[in-house]
């Protein structure tokens, strides 16, 4: 008879602090978002489950001893403190490999995101890519990027969902030409507090196919509120495979949050003196909220600067290049949504990215 095999312990979130009200706080956070931890008061406690743990939250007070240590580097680690014991973040982040700062009160909804990803109750086959996108400057063409990455992600069959997280900025139906499809705008949502059924939201938004779009009506402005945007990223985590959210450039803490779940953000830049000093300014805002930041540069450049330039000026890496391309902003006042046609310099760019990120690379219908 072989020998009975007793169930394996599901893997719990690791919290290595000594910080007692520190540590107070995330067993809060963790309680909200549904999952139980395991503690560690250093380095030395956490070593036999530092690799194994799904997540690892290192308390700024044992950021030090976890360097001194010499933890292995893995994915998922997370450095934490309250605001104004953490700086510089990223700075420490980076020395003891962690991919994200999360500074409190600040980051406390997106930490409960964080947590339930590791609770019982997760489904799917996995978390969505997710992906923001900035603009350098006013009218750089950040929406009409996030457009194009959602459309191409949609016609390589990924199910996507396109958030507009700028009040300001015009509404991302229009910029797909869809201002008369019926479905839930950010108004009425704005109430949401907690985790938001994947599926319901899904089919209460305006939709084509594969793609769902999270965007404003022509009402009042009315601020977004941080735990929308929470519930909302966690839906769309659970619920979809790409999700790109077009960000303001004055940052509020919805803006954070989405920053902080995304594995990439995109800061689109004109080629021109100007916007690029409005773009470093933008980048400084963003950068400390994000793990990986890049520039997209867009044509034409006046005064012949070169994107290789830009991005060096930035101190950013260059994630692509935008050549002048007419016909987009003519269809664009027709009504056709960017890249659909999947042909041009916006649509090339997007296919290299979304592919980058996921690895599709199929064409299906606009």
């Amino acid at each position: 008879m072989p020998p009975r095999t007793l169930p394996s312990r599901p893997r719990l979130p690791l919290l290595v602090t000594a910080d007692g009200d520190l540590l107070d706080e995330l067993l809060r956070l963790a309680a909200a978002g549904g999952t139980e931890v395991e503690l560690a008061a250093d380095p030395a406690a956490a070593r036999a489950r530092w690799l194994p743990a799904p997540l690892v939250l290192v308390g700024s007070d044992q950021a030090p001893a976890c360097l001194r240590a010499r933890l292995p580097r893995r994915p998922g680690v997370v450095l934490v403190g309250r605001s104004g014991e953490i700086e510089p973040g990223w700075e420490v982040a980076e020395l003891i490999g962690a991919e994200h700062v999360a500074t409190l009160p600040a980051a406390e909804p997106w930490l409960v995101d964080r947590f339930a990803e590791c609770g019982p109750d997760r489904t799917g086959p996995g978390p969505a890519r997710i992906v923001a996108v900035l603009g350098g400057r006013g009218g750089a063409g950040a929406s009409v990027l996030a457009g194009g990455l959602a459309v191409t992600a949609a016609r390589a069959r990924l199910r996507t969902l396109l958030v507009d997280a700028d009040p300001l900025g015009g509404g991302l139906d229009l910029v797909l030409g869809w201002e008369q499809l019926d479905g839930l705008r950010w108004p009425a949502l704005t109430d949401a507090d907690g985790r938001v059924d994947a599926p319901a939201l899904v089919r209460a938004l305006p939709s084509r196919g594969d793609l769902v779009v999270l965007s404003w009506d022509r009402g009042d402005l009315l601020p977004l509120p941080a735990p929308a945007m929470a519930a909302t990223v966690d839906a769309a985590r659970r619920g979809r495979d790409f999700v790109v959210i077009d960000l303001p450039r004055q940052l509020d803490d919805a803006a954070v949050i989405a920053l902080q779940a995304a594995e990439r953000v995109f800061l689109v830049v004109p080629a021109e003196l100007r916007a690029t000093a409005a773009a470093a300014r933008v980048a400084a805002a963003a950068a400390p909220h994000c793990a990986d930041l890049s520039a997209i540069v867009r044509g034409p450049a006046p005064g012949r600067l070169k994107a290789a330039e830009v991005a060096r000026a930035l101190g950013l890496p260059l994630a692509g290049t935008l050549r002048p391309e007419p016909g987009l902003c003519r269809g664009l006042e027709r009504g056709e949504a960017p890249a659909a046609a999947g042909r041009g310099p916006l649509a090339a760019l997007c296919q290299r990215l979304v592919a980058e990120l996921t690895g599709a690379t199929g064409q299906g219908a606009a």
